[in-house]
């Protein structure tokens, strides 16, 4: 009988063969990169540069811009175990579904996210975001795009049985995506105004914790009933 791997031996195998598999789509994984930047980049050239009113949006643009790069990359994250038949042999590991789901986001969060995060104080600079604002823009961000990813690993397992489920995933995801969306630029355009604006980032870190215990185990459950 051979011994049962440790959780940290399972997800250091986990992580190298999903960054493998991204390494080998690496195209497909720099498309939310890429619309991110063009989404931030058309603002200047449909409202002009007119400084004072880019920097006024910067901040909801930024955060639009990750929301939808986000969903870009929703339906991709189980579709490939699905068709090859990984996600069955997941479910037959002799570790718990969960655990290799929380590694899964985080892997797909280091993928797709933070990229964006890097990147936004050069995206910043387009929008002429007042410099002082950057730091509340980062820190909103690193702990929105985490709990996106989380939120849209919930949905996509609930999606995944579905053949061309990318509309369905969308309307589905949304409606959890708007609060943080809301709360993350809502902090940043807050310290714009001189409002008080750590209430906001609390809330959201309060979201992240919770999502972090109960979003994997919510998303094992949703692939156990649809793949069974």
């Amino acid at each position: 009988m051979s011994p049962v791997p440790s959780l940290l031996a399972v997800a250091r195998a986990q992580a190298r063969r999903d960054l493998r598999l991204v390494w080998r789509r690496r195209g497909d994984a720099a498309q939310p990169m890429l619309f991110a930047v063009m989404v931030v980049a058309l603002f200047p050239l449909a409202l002009g540069a007119d400084p004072q009113q880019l920097a006024r949006i910067a901040p909801g643009v930024l955060w639009v811009a990750v929301l939808l790069a986000g969903l870009l990359a929703l339906d991709s994250l189980y579709r490939g175990d699905l068709e090859d038949g990984s996600l069955e042999q997941m479910l037959l590991a002799p570790v718990p579904l969960a655990w290799l789901i929380a590694v899964r986001v985080a892997v797909h969060w280091v993928t797709t996210a933070l990229p964006l995060v890097l990147l936004t104080p050069v995206l910043a600079q387009l929008l002429y975001l007042p410099e002082e604002l950057l730091p509340v823009l980062l820190v909103s961000l690193l702990l929105g795009t985490p709990l996106l990813s989380l939120l849209g690993a919930v949905v996509a397992a609930l999606t995944v049985g579905i053949r061309r489920s990318g509309m369905l995933l969308a309307l589905l995801a949304l409606p959890l995506f708007l609060p943080v969306l809301v709360f993350g630029a809502g902090s940043v355009m807050a310290a714009a105004q001189g409002l008080p604006w750590v209430g906001a980032l609390l809330l959201m870190a309060a979201g992240l914790v919770l999502a972090i215990v109960l979003a994997p185990l919510v998303a094992a459950a949703a692939i156990r009933i649809a793949l069974t």
